[in-house]
């Protein structure tokens, strides 16, 4: 009896202060549902029995056997570090965010290509003013009666706790509103124009190391999957790891899933320079297979733009990315679109979760399937309907 195809999966998630065993909890939730749907057996086995956090999963698959390693690399600590402001420091990162897109011409450049995720950014700046504007109206009236009977001297006391306290309030349930959040996802990436910070940097090279050490490992394939934010992060650790030195030649196969990427997000910005050239250097690698998958269902990412050609890097020799639709309107039933309608959260985590009309594009098949990314997708080419004009300030010499 032949051994079962191997694999190593090295998880990128996207801007998200919640510890990573919500992705586990989601694989054990949504595997079971799809293998149902698309007739397959899958099992989460057991955790992984070191310090990195993960899981193994075995499968009977139409093609063969397949056991996988999934391991998520965590950035989660950074996340929530930049997350530590209070409401006068949100107000403050609204400010030098909205300049950072709006002053250096990128906002105007993001929405040539999709307007959703161009709403998504500017969606915590409207909400957030429109919470400062509310507090300002009652404040600006508990002040007014308290003048009218004659306690003008307790008027402005009165009137800066309401303000604050209205502030308060709109924080506490942003749970419900998000705007804190992608205020704070927005403010990481614009923080330094596009440049990565030196904390992510060493995160991104401690990143590389793993993978380095995942293709020493008995395996037939190291896959990287970054998700939303988590996706440029990939490109450049595996364009580091690939300027580094070259992957083994008896080794396992090397290959990069993107999913609902916001890459122009990014690599629009004046100082992206590192990414820019990450993203060149990386579609003309012939060592790896690259499969970037979007919808123009989710609004939170650059559905079907070529994360390469739109951000002005795609050269005569570019290879990579394949992109392709996840089709939400052709994979989920009316009835399950209807369930999702305006959760657009959920939506843009939809890559990672079941299709009840599944097309090419199924999570737990490529990842935890026996077949190779590249031998999946071999005969897949490119969806019509992608975006490759480039609109962003990166050029080619």
């Amino acid at each position: 009896m032949s051994r079962p195809f191997r694999r190593k999966v090295l998880y990128i998630p996207g801007f998200d202060p919640i510890p990573p065993r919500r992705y586990r909890e989601l694989f054990r939730k949504e595997s079971p549902v799809q293998a149902a749907i698309s007739d397959y057996r899958m099992e989460l086995v057991r955790p992984l029995h070191k310090a990195a956090f993960g899981w193994q999963t075995r499968g009977s698959f139409p093609e063969g056997e397949a056991e996988t390693q999934f391991e998520v690399l965590v950035w989660a600590d950074l996340v929530q570090d930049s997350m530590r402001r209070g409401i006068a420091g949100t107000y403050m990162q609204l400010f030098s965010t909205a300049w950072a897109y709006i002053g250096t011409g990128a906002l105007f450049q993001l929405m040539k290509l999709r307007r959703g995720p161009v709403l998504a950014a500017l969606y915590p700046i409207v909400v957030l003013l429109l919470q400062a504007l509310v507090g300002l109206i009652l404040a600006g009236l508990a002040g007014w009666i308290l003048t009218k009977l004659t306690l003008w001297w307790i008027g402005l006391p009165v009137a800066l706790a309401v303000f604050w306290g209205m502030l308060s309030g709109f924080r506490r349930i942003d749970n419900r509103l998000f705007a804190y959040y992608l205020m704070h996802d927005y403010a990481f990436t614009a923080q330094h124009r596009g440049a990565y910070p030196a904390e992510l940097e060493q995160r991104l090279a401690q990143f590389g190391d793993r993978v380095s050490q995942a293709l020493s490992e008995d395996v037939d394939e190291v896959l990287v999957v970054g998700h939303s934010s988590g996706a440029y992060l990939a490109v450049s650790l595996l364009a580091d790891l690939l300027r580094a030195k070259p992957l083994p030649e008896k080794g396992p196969a090397l290959a990069l899933l993107s999913l609902g990427h916001v890459v122009p997000m990014a690599s629009f910005l004046p100082k992206a320079d590192r990414l820019r050239e990450d993203l060149a250097f990386l579609s003309e690698n012939e060592t790896i297979f690259w499969l970037d998958v979007t919808a123009p269902g989710d609004a939170c990412c650059f559905g079907l733009c070529d994360p390469v050609a739109v951000s002005g890097m795609a050269g005569p020799d570019q290879r990579w990315p394949l992109v392709i639709s996840a089709a939400f309107r052709q994979t989920l039933s009316p009835e399950m679109q209807k369930s999702l309608r305006w959760r657009w959260f959920r939506l843009h985590f939809q890559y990672l979760c079941a299709f009840d009309r599944p097309g090419d594009y199924d999570y737990f098949a490529i990842t935890a399937g026996p077949l190779k990314l590249s031998k999946r997708f071999a005969d897949r080419h490119p969806s019509p309907a992608r975006i490759t004009r480039p609109v962003g300030p990166g050029r080619r010499t």
